[in-house]
């Protein structure tokens, strides 16, 4: 089947280009709302917001329902802006980091939002700020527990799993998460400052299996029992598989919600109340939601191997350099033709590195990709780009971030301008000699 598109959620690719330029990151809303209720079993829907974090596409999750989770100072204030209260039950915003910043421990206070602690260290630093600022009280013989003085424990199971080593988020090289052996130290550590453990988070990374699945369920249930009654909710975490080849496939979701939610029960039975249930995808909402829009501004021959140059490099979209990632790759015709012969190609950017390389496998080996024949001016789109494509962009070559649109109903409107020079170099000085 040859690859050529025309069109992304029924609007016009060459229109697309032509009404808000390229490179332009395209997101069709339909589908990410199609994603999120494909986990509708779960209590708890929690968007891993480091995705994807337009202002715009946070608001379409909320409004489907989703909570939100943030990494950083920057996605707690994103989740504000995009109308997420700081708090409620179940937490609106949980703020899920292996350090605090001085920024992000001090919003956490302030706003009281939630917190998931991925190393021992936090956990004295949030409850020393709280009893700086007068939100613990300890009195003799009495601990004050307001709501936000509930905190999440990330552990570290012992071992991981992802599609690469740099997604792999468990075990001993994985510097995420509390080691599980030090569970009974944390919360010592915790009942010190008056705080109270009420939620337990275990991901080992991207493209979890359910054999994987499985010893993390029973390394959870080993966790809750040690932490014991004051556990409120689980957090399966995220990691869920996205389709990018034609040979992936998608985890069934209702035996990877049937290990969680037995787990989840087996779970309550040992502590004699109920226990939210949550999930936390990221990629999985967003990955095939966004196309990559980018011009061929050269049709290259080297010896032989032919390169299609794009206007859009690794700054646009990092995961092929950083991975090896597959993408699927469509051309747009412009003159209407749909059958077109195919060739072997290369497709590349246009910055001054050997590695700028949409086509290649993990470890820097250059790949070719069977593409229709396609001339200069025409357009390419680079599919399943929703997910750590504008977020992971750069202004290498001081290139300007790309624009961002987002499609819904048919309708296309543009939810990031693009950056002008202006923007590049803001913030900058010469300094006077």
């Amino acid at each position: 089947m040859s690859a050529i598109r025309t069109e992304i959620a029924g609007v016009s690719v060459v229109e697309l280009a032509r009404r808000f330029g390229t490179p332009t990151f395209v997101y069709d809303a339909a589908m990410i709302r199609r994603r999120v209720a494909d986990l509708a079993a779960f209590d708890v829907v929690r968007y891993a917001q480091k995705a994807c974090s337009n202002l715009a596409i946070l608001d379409l999750v909320r409004r489907q329902g989703t909570l939100v989770d943030a990494v950083s100072a920057g996605e707690l204030r994103r989740a504000l802006a995009a109308g997420y209260p700081a708090v409620g039950d179940p937490p609106p915003i949980v703020y899920t980091a292996d350090v605090f910043d001085a920024e992000s421990l001090e919003l956490c206070v302030q706003h009281g939002i939630h917190v998931n602690c991925g190393s021992p260290d936090m956990i004295d630093q949030y409850g020393e700020r709280m009893a700086a600022v007068g939100q613990v009280v300890n009195l003799p013989g009495q601990i004050n527990h307001p709501a936000h003085n509930g905190i999440t424990l990330r552990i570290n199971p012992g071992f991981g799993h992802g599609h690469s080593q740099k997604t792999n988020t468990g075990g001993s090289q994985s510097k995420h998460g509390i080691w599980h052996t030090q569970i009974g130290e944390c919360l010592a550590k915790a009942a010190r400052h008056g705080l109270s453990v009420v939620g337990l988070h275990m991901h080992i990374g991207s493209g979890t299996d359910l054999e994987h699945l499985a010893q993390v369920c029973g390394a959870m249930e080993q966790a809750a029992a040690e932490v014991g009654p004051s556990l409120a909710s689980i957090s399966a975490g995220g990691g869920l598989p996205t389709i990018y080849r034609p040979t992936d496939q998608y985890v069934d979701l209702a035996a990877y919600f049937a290990l969680w939610d037995a787990a989840r029960k087996r779970i309550e039975a040992q502590l004699g109340h109920a226990v939210r249930l949550e999930i936390e995808p990221g990629r999985y909402l967003v990955a095939e939601s966004g196309y990559l829009v980018a011009e061929i501004r050269a049709v290259k021959r080297q010896d032989q191997n032919t390169f299609y140059l794009l206007d859009a490099g690794f700054n646009n979209l990092a995961r092929p350099v950083l991975y090896g990632s597959y993408h699927p790759i469509s051309v747009v015709p412009c003159d209407g033709n749909n059958s077109r012969p195919e060739r072997e190609v290369i497709v590349g950017g246009p910055l001054c590195e050997s590695g700028d390389i949409f086509t290649q496998e993990e470890g820097g080996l250059v790949a070719t990709r069977r593409l229709p024949e396609a001339r200069v001016g025409e357009f390419v789109v680079i599919e399943c780009a929703g997910a750590y494509g504008f977020m992971m962009g750069s202004n290498y070559n001081s290139k300007p971030l790309a624009a961002e649109v987002l499609i819904d109903g048919g309708r296309a409107q543009r939810i990031r301008r693009r950056q002008a020079f202006e923007d590049l170099i803001r913030g900058e000085e010469i300094p006077a000699m």
